[in-house]
C-alpha cells in the first residue's frame, strides 16, 4: 500500500541559441501526492456501497465494514489514492491519520517529510499562507474534484509541459 507517493516530474528538449549553438532545457521536480480529501470526492460519487464516505471535518474515509473491494472508487479516483487490499479484500486509502488528528498530532506524512514540503491545517490557513493554487502539472484539472491540496509550485512546473515532461518513476508510484 503506498498511501503517499513522490512523483518525479522531469523532461527536457534541445534549443538552438542566436549563435547556432544547441542548449539543453530541463525540467526535472518532485511532488508528493496522496489522499487530497477533496471537497467533491469523485471516490465517494462511485462507491455503490456508501463505504467510501464524507466526514463533517472533511476527510474522506472507508468503512470497512461496508466495504465489498469492487474498486470503483479507485477508477473514479484522478490521484489514485484508494488502493486494493488483497489480504482483506477491501479497499483502503489515507485517512489523514484520523487517530493522531483526534490526539491533537499530525498527520506522519508531515511529521516524517525530510524536507519539510507537506503542511497541514484549516483549508483557510492554508490558503492565507500559500494562496489558492491547487494546479501542478501533471496532476488532473482541480475542478475535476476540488482537492483539499494547495500547492507552491516547482518554479519549472509550467515548463514542463512545453518540454514534454512525465512521471519518470512509474514502476516506483504504480498503484
Amino acid at each position: 500500500m503506498r498511501f503517499r507517493r513522490v512523483y518525479e516530474v522531469a523532461g527536457a528538449k534541445w534549443n538552438k541559441n542566436s549563435e547556432g549553438a544547441w542548449e539543453h532545457d530541463i525540467v526535472a521536480y518532485n511532488l508528493s501526492i496522496g489522499c487530497n480529501h477533496c471537497e467533491e470526492p469523485a471516490c465517494v460519487k462511485a462507491c455503490p456501497t456508501k463505504a467510501m464516505h464524507t466526514l463533517p471535518d472533511g476527510i474522506t474515509i472507508i468503512d470497512p465494514e461496508k466495504c465489498v473491494g469492487c474498486h470503483y472508487c479507485e477508477w473514479a479516483c484522478p490521484y489514485g489514492a484508494p488502493q486494493y487490499n488483497h489480504k482483506p479484500g477491501i479497499m483502503q486509502k489515507c485517512d489523514f491519520c484520523r487517530d493522531y488528528l483526534l490526539e491533537g498530532k499530525q498527520p506522519v506524512c508531515v511529521t516524517a517529510c525530510p524536507m519539510r514540503a507537506l503542511e497541514f491545517g484549516t483549508i483557510s490557513r492554508l490558503t492565507e499562507k500559500f494562496g489558492d493554487n491547487r494546479s501542478v502539472y501533471p496532476l488532473p484539472d482541480p475542478l475535476l474534484t476540488k482537492p483539499s491540496l494547495f500547492i507552491k509550485p516547482h518554479p519549472d512546473a509550467e515548463r514542463a509541459i512545453g518540454i514534454g515532461a512525465t512521471i519518470i518513476n512509474h514502476e516506483e508510484v504504480k498503484k
